[in-house]
């Protein structure tokens, strides 16, 4: 699976898949969650609903992952993950890794080649993006699924993206 850096708009992205940086509603937000709903119209919220009224009535857990139509999007499928808010006095790593893997293992259900991951939790969940950067890159080449042939790191800004290219260059 190739792993590429790209600086950009993950709502603009032409992928078989976008992943979702959601909270745990399901029910669009700001951020990448936010954008992602407006950008991709009714269509992904009524599916969120769907899924909140079956199989997610508390919402979705943090780590894991879950598939819906991409609505208006670039892309055939939106996986939604809620990623871990960032402390300093509790290492939820772990927690951020299953975002990817299981975001990953779904794209593999799905039959996806490529998929387009925004940076999981580095946005208004505090992360620090090099150490958000290290978490994604450690699940994406570690994985080694049957469909996925490109995994994407959509990094918004400049800043960003020249820190995510120094830790993969670091490592």
């Amino acid at each position: 699976m190739d792993i590429t850096l790209v600086e950009g708009d993950i709502t603009a992205q032409r992928a078989d898949a976008i992943v979702n940086a959601a909270n745990s509603s399901l029910l669009g937000g700001g951020g990448v969650d936010g954008a992602i709903h407006r950008r991709g119209g009714p269509a992904i919220l009524a599916e969120c609903r769907a899924l909140r009224a079956s199989r997610y009535g508390r919402g979705l857990p943090t780590g894991q992952a879950v598939a819906t139509t991409a609505g208006d999007l670039s892309a055939r499928w939106v996986i939604h993950t809620v990623g871990p808010v960032w402390s300093a006095t509790e290492d939820r790593s772990p927690l951020l890794r299953d975002c990817y893997a299981n975001s990953l293992r779904v794209a593999d259900e799905l039959g996806v080649a490529t998929v387009a991951f925004p940076l999981i939790s580095a946005g208004v969940y505090g992360w620090p993006v090099d150490d958000a950067v290290r978490q994604a890159l450690s699940v994406l080449r570690a994985a080694s699924p049957a469909a996925v042939t490109e995994a994407r790191l959509v990094l918004f800004g400049a800043d960003t993206h020249a820190t995510a290219r120094q830790v993969l260059d670091a490592g």
